[in-house]
């Protein structure tokens, strides 16, 4: 989808479960250097989906704003070196 960027999380804490506001998002399993390959997840019409790589439970929690997650912090942003 053009005009607008799609949302990565990561697992860093090793959660069940993270909330997210979106559909469609990226995983990336955990924080560089231990990440997965970065794989496209598209719920559909579904509320919940898992990481075929890291087994992470997504839920879609339509209060959340595309950035926010629950638990806090999963949102990943790759640091420039």
């Amino acid at each position: 989808m053009a005009g607008h960027s799609i949302p990565h999380f990561q697992n860093d804490g090793g959660h069940r479960v993270i909330e997210i506001g979106v559909k469609e998002f990226m995983c990336t399993g955990a924080s560089i250097p231990f990440d997965h390959p970065h794989i496209f997840i598209d719920m559909g019409d579904d509320n919940e989906k898992v990481c075929s790589y890291c087994s992470t439970l997504y839920r879609y929690n339509p209060s959340l704003k595309a950035t926010e997650t629950i638990p806090p912090g999963c949102l990943f942003e790759n640091k420039a070196a």
